[in-house]
């Protein structure tokens, strides 16, 4: 029996195109999109665990901000300062409570923060960073000067 044009494609179609069509469609809904806040929002504990960051949105950006310290009190019995910031003001303002990273947008790969900046309060500095979610409870945060190849990174661990 001879098929007809239009027969033999749709036979063509069902057995070779459609399948791969399917793969195709699976496929883009299997890929996750963009980064979302809800990634890396939540509760981290800092490498070393010698404090934890609260990082939610602010905006439509991403910040975070010290809320547990191992340590909370210096020599003299009190609370931890900025001691360190370059500005006077602000070096009696307590380490608990202080801004550590601000306006992380979403970056062009999927489950990474870019564009923002982290405050390191052991040296007063303020550094460019990138955060990258490597899994639900681990967070790459990396600061650096110039450009990310002159920094170093740190793997914070989700506080359950």
């Amino acid at each position: 029996m001879k098929l007809e044009p239009t027969q033999r494609f749709n036979a063509y179609f069902r057995r070779a195109i459609k399948p791969f069509a399917l793969f195709l469609v699976a496929l883009v809904i299997w890929v996750p999109g963009e980064a979302s806040a809800d990634g890396a929002a939540g509760l981290w504990q800092t490498e070393g665990g010698k404090s934890h960051v609260q990082i939610e949105p602010c905006g439509e950006r991403l910040c975070g901000t010290i809320v547990w310290l191992e340590e909370p009190l210096n020599d003299d019995g009190q609370a931890k300062t900025d001691a360190n910031n370059p500005d006077e003001a602000l070096r009696e303002r307590p380490i608990i409570g202080l801004p550590l990273l601000r306006n992380f947008l979403p970056g062009s790969e999927v489950n990474v923060w870019e564009g923002g900046t982290i405050y390191n309060p052991e040296d007063g500095e303020t550094y460019k960073s990138v955060m990258t979610l490597l899994s639900r409870d681990e967070l790459k945060v990396r600061g650096y000067v110039g450009l990310p190849l002159f920094g170093k990174s740190q793997i914070w661990s989700r506080v359950k």
